[in-house]
């Protein structure tokens, strides 16, 4: 924490697609492309709040640009909440991502490193693919890391 400004060192970024927080796994919903070119990292939060049934399998996709024209689904590390604040330990997924877990109350942090990336891709994205049809309300939204330079104001992620 430099100076006593913890937030400088990362950019809360409002990267979800879904409209309300109603059925949000409906639909297939991915996340706004963000650019990786200024920082080092990005973690996704997906934040459950309410449903008994419904599930969803999460992905992580390099992109080559912000359309994105090419996207490929890469590796990448997990932390599931279960509790108001107490996360597991990391788990690791391959391209084929993770399923959730159907019940409400819970939380998953995804973590990207630009490193790992596809190539020379510096964009990425999540992808939520509905597995049970049931209403889940919730809503996701990433925060990007490790800036390449300090700075008050931070510039765009979202690509």
């Amino acid at each position: 924490m430099k100076n006593g400004r913890m937030f400088q060192g990362f950019h809360p970024i409002h990267c979800s697609t879904v409209a309300a927080c109603e059925d949000m796994f409906n639909g297939d919903p991915a996340s706004d492309v963000i650019s990786l070119a200024k920082y080092g990292k990005v973690i996704f939060f997906i934040v459950l709040n309410a449903g008994a049934t419904g599930t969803a399998t999460i992905t992580v996709e390099s992109c080559d640009d912000v359309t994105p024209s090419t996207s490929t689904a890469v590796a990448f590390k997990y932390w599931v909440c279960t509790t108001p604040d107490v996360w597991g330990d990391m788990q690791s997924a391959t391209s084929s991502g993770f399923a959730t877990t159907a019940g409400a109350t819970a939380m998953y942090a995804i973590e990207i490193d630009a490193t790992e990336l596809s190539s020379t891709d510096s964009f990425v994205r999540m992808q939520c693919t509905e597995v049970v049809d049931s209403p889940v309300d919730g809503n996701f939204m990433a925060i990007a890391g490790n800036p390449r330079y300090a700075q008050e104001v931070k510039p765009t992620a979202i690509a």
